[in-house]
């Protein structure tokens, strides 16, 4: 959840370009739009998740491009046409029970697989 001041700072200079399937709402400073391409400045662009922690890989990659400025045009409002090789977003899993451990990793009971005759240990002389 956005905090007082970033509320504070989005009602005072944000203008609402959109929202994604998730509810996330995409805002640029007030006014913005057109920045002369020889500028150092860019518009300001941001994202106030509606639920849960910010989690910035709960950004769909359309919006993604258009908050990094890859792309000038905001995405359709219904969102991209899906491929049938597209699979559903996934949230980072890092930390979480549902994160990949391999085998070996001592969550996973901590035994590997014993090495093969391609391994040679390293001794100190």
């Amino acid at each position: 959840m956005a905090t007082l001041g970033t509320r504070l700072f989005t009602w005072l200079n944000g203008e609402l370009v959109g929202q994604d399937g998730e509810g996330n709402k995409y805002y640029r400073q007030k006014g913005g739009g057109f920045v002369h391409r020889d500028s150092l400045r860019r518009e300001r662009r941001w994202v106030i998740y509606t639920q849960g922690r910010d989690e910035a890989s709960r950004v769909p990659p359309e919006w993604h491009a258009w908050l990094h400025h890859w792309s000038s045009e905001l995405p359709p409002k219904d969102g991209i046409a899906r491929r049938p090789w597209m699979k559903p977003h996934q949230p980072n899993l890092t930390g979480t029970e549902l994160a990949y451990r391999p085998p070996g990793h001592t969550l996973e009971g901590g035994k590997r697989d014993r090495a093969t005759g391609d391994y040679e240990a390293w001794s100190p002389e």
